[in-house]
């Protein structure tokens, strides 16, 4: 392993930001992230996989009246957005060290307001749909995280993953104010993003890939 990582790790866990395994929040956090992490009674966003977390700390510093929490398994990614988040003073901040598939050991019912799926693998073999973070498997396990009104959002640049998952919530009875566009820079759903772009998006509109986005709530 590099120094650098080495050094990463080091400082992930002194980072007051950093939720991970070895420290005491790690085992006691679910249900108390206001509370413990954040101290207020703001709602919570979540971006899963969130990477260097560019699009968490972006909407952190739009949105002082909300806690976000960007959720990834690599410290050295996280690392990055907490150490960015400190030195901007951004307080409602916060990452988790975890595998998505363990998602529901960190957050109790209803304590999720928004949960952001930005740019996940697409797993586009048919023997890895288990493992799309839309799938029927992760729908359900986030469906009682989220609070009544609760909204999920999928930003990807993949069409298959993004219409494979329009075809599912289609299928499914209990998805609501489902809307979505093929075409995320040419619709009204833009400015609602405050131009904040993470590092993937950025390779891919470059490449002329065009951005598809959906977002819909649980009944």
């Amino acid at each position: 392993m590099g120094r650098n990582k080495l050094l990463r790790f080091k400082e992930n866990e002194e980072n007051f930001n950093v939720v991970q395994e070895g420290k005491p929040s790690f085992e006691t956090i679910k249900g108390n992230w206001k509370e413990v992490q954040f101290k207020n009674n703001n709602p919570i966003v979540v971006e899963l996989a969130c990477g260097r977390g560019e699009f968490t700390v972006g909407l952190a510093r739009e949105n002082s009246e909300q806690n976000f929490i960007g959720v990834d398994i690599k410290g050295s990614r996280i690392w990055k957005g907490s150490k960015t988040a400190i030195a901007e003073d951004l307080q409602n901040v916060a990452f988790l060290r975890t595998q998505i598939e363990q998602l529901e050991k960190f957050f109790a019912p209803k304590e999720i307001h928004e949960l952001w799926i930005t740019f996940p693998d697409p797993r586009p073999r048919d023997g890895d749909e288990k493992k799309r973070l839309t799938s029927p498997r992760f729908l359900e396990m986030y469906k009682p995280m989220l609070d009544e009104g609760g909204i999920v959002h999928l930003k990807t640049d993949n069409t298959g993953l993004f219409e494979y998952t329009l075809e599912l919530l289609n299928l499914r009875e209990d998805i609501t104010n489902l809307e979505h566009t093929f075409d995320f820079y040419q619709s009204s759903f833009q400015h609602e993003h405050f131009g904040i772009k993470t590092r993937y998006e950025k390779i891919f509109s470059d490449k002329g890939e065009k951005i598809k986005y959906l977002r819909f709530s649980f009944k």
